[in-house]
């Protein structure tokens, strides 16, 4: 289902200094210039190893590469990876609707008191999964809604 990710060879950089540093094993990198972030795709269980003794190692790796570093844990289930992204304890429902001209729409249903932080500073995190949920299950649209709306735009 997953297509052939392309990776640069400044991403697979990126990627062994991950694994040098952390000890985890990285699936994918994402360089994220809009948000001056790198995005690492972590094997399922080792987010643990990645983060490090009270996020000693994610601090390290972030100092050298000179970014925000995000991590997300990967899971071959288009609705548990997007929970992954988004905070899944935050998350109420996630549908994933094959749209009539063929593309693929994640609906995310959050409590309107959390949307905020669901859809983070800027649009953050709505962003990563933007990018992540095309990038591994050819989801074209993320959409972050309210529980207590009714009408789904």
């Amino acid at each position: 289902m997953t297509e052939k990710i392309k990776l640069t060879s400044g991403e697979l950089r990126l990627m062994s200094l991950f694994q040098n540093i952390t000890g985890a094993i990285a699936r994918d990198c994402v360089v994220d210039e809009k948000m001056d972030r790198v995005i690492f795709v972590v094997n399922k269980g080792q987010m643990g190893l990645a983060i490090g003794k009270g996020g000693a190692t994610i601090r390290q790796l972030q100092g050298i590469v000179t970014k925000k570093v995000e991590l997300v844990e990967y899971s071959d289930d288009p609705s548990a990876f997007l929970g992954n992204v988004l905070n899944s304890d935050m998350i109420n429902e996630i549908k994933i609707n094959n749209r009539f001209d063929g593309s693929r729409q994640a609906v995310v249903v959050v409590d309107s008191k959390k949307k905020g932080i669901v859809v983070g500073k800027e649009g953050r995190n709505a962003e990563k999964a933007r990018i992540l949920a095309k990038r591994y299950f050819q989801i074209s649209n993320v959409m972050i809604v309210s529980e207590d709306h009714s009408q789904i735009n």
